[in-house]
């Protein structure tokens, strides 16, 4: 895991102590870097998280399924005739 120190410097102790925050508020999530940002008495902390190989996941009656197999007959026909969107740029 890489991790930048922006706008000055802190000590080795200080950096690990901001790393175990991350990877405790964030557990369970693989972190790829973090950038810790002074800004005179204010730290900021990003963190920035490994791509995951999310394909995708199909909700149906409540419940997430991986695969339109494992839905019933029915429930496929639905997917089958939804129309599908894409994400636009947030600045649109």
């Amino acid at each position: 895991m890489k991790v930048n120190v922006l706008n000055g410097e802190i000590s080795e102790r200080e950096k690990r102590g901001y790393v175990q925050y991350a990877l405790n508020k964030h557990r369970g999530r693989q972190i790829d870097e973090i950038d810790i940002c002074l800004n005179g008495e204010f730290v900021d902390v990003k963190v920035h998280f490994c791509d995951v190989d999310f394909q995708h996941a199909y909700r149906s009656a409540d419940y997430l399924v991986d695969t339109l197999e494992k839905m019933n007959d029915a429930k496929q026909v639905e997917f089958s005739d939804k129309t599908t969107h894409t994400i636009g740029d947030v600045n649109d």
